[in-house]
């Protein structure tokens, strides 16, 4: 099976974990960052995590620089656009990229301002390419429960016009939803979907909380439900969607390995899985690529991509009339 020649949607991409290095190391120049070194293999071991990444925590210092680098709007343009020029090269037709507003504000840039840029960018990357996009604003556990309402507030008057939802990400501790359920009820109430991360580092109750407290509609990650039979059955019978990424699982030690990975089994089951990169370049990989590494190790069939597919449409955030389309592109 040709993997990069079919349709494919992605639900769960990081603007700031897909960075090109060439592009890197041309903003470093112009924005005059200090590094300690400009080499290419130096600059890309910066962004790339290590193969034997001890944990989430020291995956995501990967994303230190990307930061430092996306504070103005043109950067955050071509940063966008450019991922959209890289998705196309692989058949995506659809991909719904996050991002957090509030780590562009270094330099005096307002959220709305900010979330113009990049809905920008991924408007000319459409224009160009013909990949359709959405983009999902990530809000951080880390930071206050009170910094949440800048983003919804900012971002609400963009519902409908390129925005469609609302994330939490960031390192994971248990319980964390208890202190995010007022934001949320208002967030859905404006007209925001919603997908947590969740259920990535051990914690399956963070899956159960991020649905009934916060009215998750998807979740990212969730490998911690496979030893959970009463909130795995929570996910099947409330039809929640996955967004799997199981490079980025192995290299957070979530799981052992892609043979530990439960995405075949959860597919197998029924669950709708949808299967994602999570950071194209802190993790190094495709999705493509990671079609072939699933391959490699559970054997897909042609079936068990289509029923991909169509599970990314069903749990896609975009418009009925995107959907449709979306149908007329796989056999």
């Amino acid at each position: 099976m040709n993997f990069k020649k079919l349709p494919k949607i992605e639900l769960h991409c990081h603007l700031d974990g897909c960075l090109r290095v060439e592009t890197v190391l041309d903003l470093i120049e112009k924005e005059n960052i200090a590094v300690d070194n400009k080499g290419y293999e130096e600059i890309k071991s910066t962004l790339i995590v290590p193969e034997d990444c001890p944990s989430l925590d020291v995956y995501l210092k990967r994303f230190d620089l990307p930061i430092k680098l996306m504070q103005n709007k043109e950067n955050l343009k071509r940063i966008a656009y450019e991922l959209i020029e890289d998705v196309s090269k692989e058949n995506v037709k659809y991909i719904e990229i996050r991002f957090a507003p509030l780590f562009h504000k270094e330099k005096g840039m307002e959220v709305p301002e900010i979330i113009e840029s990049v809905l920008e960018g991924l408007r000319k990357g459409e224009e160009d390419f013909g990949v359709k996009s959405n983009l999902i604003l990530s809000l951080l556990r880390h930071m206050s429960v009170e910094s949440t309402y800048e983003v919804i507030e900012g971002g609400k008057d963009f519902i409908g016009r390129g925005v469609v939802a609302l994330d939490l990400a960031g390192g994971e501790e248990e319980g964390f939803a208890k202190k995010f359920k007022e934001p949320f009820d208002l967030a859905r109430k404006y007209g925001y979907k919603v997908t947590i991360h969740a259920g990535e580092t051990g914690f399956s109750s963070n899956v159960k909380d991020s649905i009934e407290l916060l009215g998750a509609e998807r979740i990212g990650h969730a490998v911690a439900i496979e030893k959970d039979k009463e909130v795995y059955n929570l996910v099947k019978d409330n039809s929640i969607i996955l967004e799997m990424c199981p490079k980025s699982n192995v290299q957070t030690k979530a799981v052992k390995g892609y043979e530990n990975h439960p995405i075949k089994k959860f597919l197998n089951d029924g669950l709708y899985v949808n299967l994602s990169t999570d950071n194209r370049t802190v993790s190094n990989v495709t999705l493509t690529e990671e079609c072939n590494n699933i391959n490699d190790v559970h054997s897909l069939t042609y079936k068990d991509v289509k029923k991909i597919y169509l599970n990314s449409i069903k749990g896609a955030f975009c418009n009925e009339e995107t959907k449709k389309w979306l149908l007329k592109q796989i056999v």
